[in-house]
């Protein structure tokens, strides 16, 4: 008697009239009277699978009754066609306790909101909307990985700890340190905001390099955006420019999307349907569609044409050297061009100090990659490469290039040109899941004044 994975029990029609063995969990337990229902799932797919049992193939009929959710069971019996089409269902032949769950058991068989989740976040991976979202993001890390890795692209882990602030928003985690015996000697550790600094390092050894791990921010922010822990995908490249930069994340984003939906057909549709969208739609839409590019003055132009003409921003006061909030964001992507934008050439105010400034004096040669749904989810630039002028900007920005010397000190040796981006992992699993929160991408989100799990 083999001993099968529900995942294939319920997709190998080779099995249909076999004798397996499944081990799983309880999801759902009704006693007809003359029939029990189990459902069961053993975390192989989001489909459960049902159990058959009836009181003539079961000495133990009367105890399965009692066989609570979340309790841990062995099933032996025979692969049978369910009666929908295409389902398969177990006629037990033994259904054995292997571990009873406790009657306070707090996920039961019905929806629950994902704040409650949160709150259980130890069970949640019990639940069928959690298993849906984290077999996307296993495929979506896989996709990402993939794409670079047959670009010809170097995977590189950038350091955690560190002493670099790349963005100098100051919003860095400090690493307590022993005064007296300091660990690092004079520097100040802290936990990385990002990996770009390093990765460029490496882009100019060789050539096309990627990070893709974990970074922070101790932002006390508490939107559906914001986490104090999040992982970030930062690849750099040399010889390339902001326009040769647009057309990588492109195409990164569509290879990576029709790969997604290859693989999780089906647990995107479950979310569809939870969430009520149309996120397969409109993700199948994109791969067809050229990606708008939009410099930052035209779209300064757009919004106060919409707010001429009636449109309601919480924020109406509209100029050239706005930092846009996701709400202009998202009307530029949802409502004016109905697409995926590259926002592109910032004034030089708003953006970081390593960005390639434009001839005209006043803005950068940077981009992001506005989606419907979520609004900025990929940020590039091509990096200044001129030593005196990243030096002065650092310094216009009270940035003590000191502190960054082995990075400016690049410039000084071959650095022609480079350009790179991060993208936010759990934003684009936001935007192909349809989940609306970041918080509910990520097994055990961290932000402000939650540090239970």
């Amino acid at each position: 008697m083999r001993h099968v994975d529900i995942a294939k029990a319920i997709k190998d029609p080779k099995l249909i009239g076999q004798e397996v063995t499944i081990e799983a969990w309880v999801k759902f337990n009704r006693d007809s009277g003359k029939i029990i229902f189990l459902n069961i799932n053993d975390g192989t797919t989001i489909k459960n699978l049902q159990v058959v049992c009836k009181p003539d193939a079961l000495k133990n009929f009367d105890q399965i009754k009692g066989f609570r959710l979340a309790s841990a069971v062995k099933v032996k019996g025979t692969l049978k066609q369910g009666r929908e089409p295409g389902s398969v269902e177990l006629a037990a032949s033994e259904v054995k306790m292997l571990k009873l769950a406790a009657e306070d058991y707090p996920l039961q068989n019905k929806e629950h909101s994902n704040e409650f989740l949160r709150e259980i976040a130890h069970l949640k991976a019990r639940a069928t909307t959690t298993q849906a979202i984290q077999r996307v993001r296993t495929e979506l890390a896989y996709a990402i990985h993939h794409f670079f890795h047959t670009k010809g692209f170097i995977y590189m882990a950038s350091p955690i700890i560190t002493s670099n602030d790349c963005e100098g928003a100051g919003e860095n985690f400090i690493i307590k340190d022993d005064p007296a015996n300091p660990f690092f000697g004079s520097a100040t550790a802290s936990l990385t905001v990002s990996g770009q600094l390093n990765a460029e390092s490496y882009a100019l050894g060789m050539k096309k390099v990627y990070t893709f791990g974990p970074t922070f921010r101790a932002e006390r922010s508490h939107t559906n955006r914001h986490l104090a822990e999040f992982w970030m995908v930062e690849p750099e490249i040399s010889f390339m420019n902001l326009r040769q930069l647009m057309l990588v994340i492109e195409q990164m984003f569509k290879n990576v999307v029709s790969k997604v939906l290859d693989k999780c057909k089906d647990e995107i549709e479950f979310l569809n349907k939870k969430y009520n969208n149309n996120t397969f739609e409109i993700l199948t839409k994109l791969l067809n569609r050229k990606f708008v590019r939009l410099d930052y003055a035209k779209a300064v132009d757009i919004l106060k044409e919409a707010v001429a003409i009636g449109h309601k921003f919480e924020d109406n006061n509209i100029f050239f050297g706005k930092d846009f909030g996701a709400e202009h964001e998202r009307y530029l992507c949802e409502q004016h061009f109905q697409a995926p934008v590259f926002l592109m050439n910032f004034p030089k105010e708003i953006k970081a100090f390593y960005m390639k400034a434009n001839p005209d004096g006043k803005t950068v040669a940077a981009c992001d990659l506005l989606v419907p749904g979520v609004g900025e989810i990929v940020g590039g630039s091509q990096r200044e490469d001129d030593y005196n002028k990243i030096v002065k900007r650092c310094q216009d920005m009270n940035i003590n290039p000191s502190g960054l010397q082995w990075y400016l000190d690049l410039r000084k040796y071959g650095y022609f040109r480079s350009a790179g981006f991060g993208l936010g992992f759990e934003r684009f699993l936001m935007y192909i899941t349809g989940v609306d929160n970041v918080k509910d991408v990520i097994p055990f989100p961290r932000f402000e004044g939650e540090l239970r799990f």
